[in-house]
């Protein structure tokens, strides 16, 4: 998990994210927003090709000039980009669809509208082929992710950026492979059988989901932007430079609070010390103390954790 330093040529990077992330995220999002005020037409940026030049920036590392095809940076890395800003939404009353910059539904004039935010990663895995090559030639993930931190609270002002990265050949990460490895044998591969003249879906990876979580995704660039539909100010919260080996670096923690009930009473009758409540799940070893069966994926907990001690939920 120690990144290629022979390919890390783009230096200085701290300034170059911000600039760049003014000049092809948060001022063309500005111009979208105001043209879509007079068009009626969506202003969601599309969050692919700069989420490239944004991994390009975090990693050090240049691109090979392919757009969607070929590797997406010069190590071989694949880069995937999700945003949930600006999504569509739509109205609880009639159905119509409303824009996220607008307070009620321009077609009943209802305030119940329906915020979505439910954008997510897409992995294509057509053929064994491609299943090898995400597994075991691409060396890393790169995951990009714009959003809203204050989703529940309608703050449509503040967004954050999160570049998350998963070493599909590390121990740490073989979750990833599991999953990968169950969609395409036990999804994509069944389908076909059964439905052959239909493509079936991608592979969708939530954010902030448990199979996401469950693959101890490293998040290496954090910054939050706020005033965005004015002035956009960005404040980087976390960077880790492109040389460091990441197999030092803790794994990001999965919050209970994305578990059900029903999920945190197995998890937690499965403690061996029933006086502790968990309050996240962070460590190096892949989930693998517990052995559940929650959303339907192999559950285990880290030998790390963070807990509190309090009652069972």
């Amino acid at each position: 998990m120690k990144p290629d330093a022979q390919r890390i040529t783009l230096r200085d990077n701290i300034p170059h994210i911000h600039q760049m992330m003014m000049d092809l995220i948060l001022r063309p999002r500005l111009q979208l927003k105001e043209w879509a005020e007079f068009t009626k037409q969506t202003p969601n940026i599309k969050i692919g090709y700069p989420g490239q030049h944004l991994a390009s920036l975090v990693t050090g590392m240049e691109g090979t000039r392919t757009g969607a095809r070929g590797h997406d940076l010069v190590d071989g890395s694949e880069v995937k980009s999700c945003s949930r800003v600006d999504q569509l939404d739509k109205c609880q009353e009639c159905r119509a669809a409303v824009a996220r910059i607008e307070e009620n539904c321009p077609a009943c004039g209802s305030g119940n509208i329906k915020r979505n935010n439910d954008s997510k990663w897409l992995f294509s895995i057509k053929n064994s082929d491609e299943l090898t090559n995400i597994l075991d030639s691409v060396p890393r993930v790169v995951l990009i992710l714009l959003d809203y931190p204050n989703f529940e609270e309608r703050d449509w002002e503040t967004l954050q950026v999160q570049v998350f990265e998963i070493w599909p050949q590390h121990p740490r990460h073989k979750n990833f492979r599991n999953i990968m490895n169950n969609y395409f044998h036990n999804i994509y591969l069944p389908h076909i059988e059964n439905n052959p003249n239909k493509t079936p879906a991608p592979k969708n990876f939530w954010p902030y989901h448990f199979q996401f979580y469950m693959c101890n995704p490293i998040r290496t660039f954090h910054s939050i932007v706020t005033d965005a539909l004015s002035d956009p100010k960005i404040e980087m919260k976390e960077y880790i430079m492109p040389e460091e080996d990441r197999s030092n670096i803790s794994p990001t923690p999965m919050p209970l609070s994305i578990l059900t009930q029903e999920e945190k009473r197995l998890l937690h009758s499965n403690l061996s010390d029933d006086e502790y409540e968990i309050s996240e799940i962070s460590g190096l070893d892949e989930f693998q103390r517990l052995s559940l069966n929650l959303r339907g994926t192999d559950f285990a907990s880290p030998q790390s954790r963070s807990y509190r001690r309090g009652s069972r939920q």
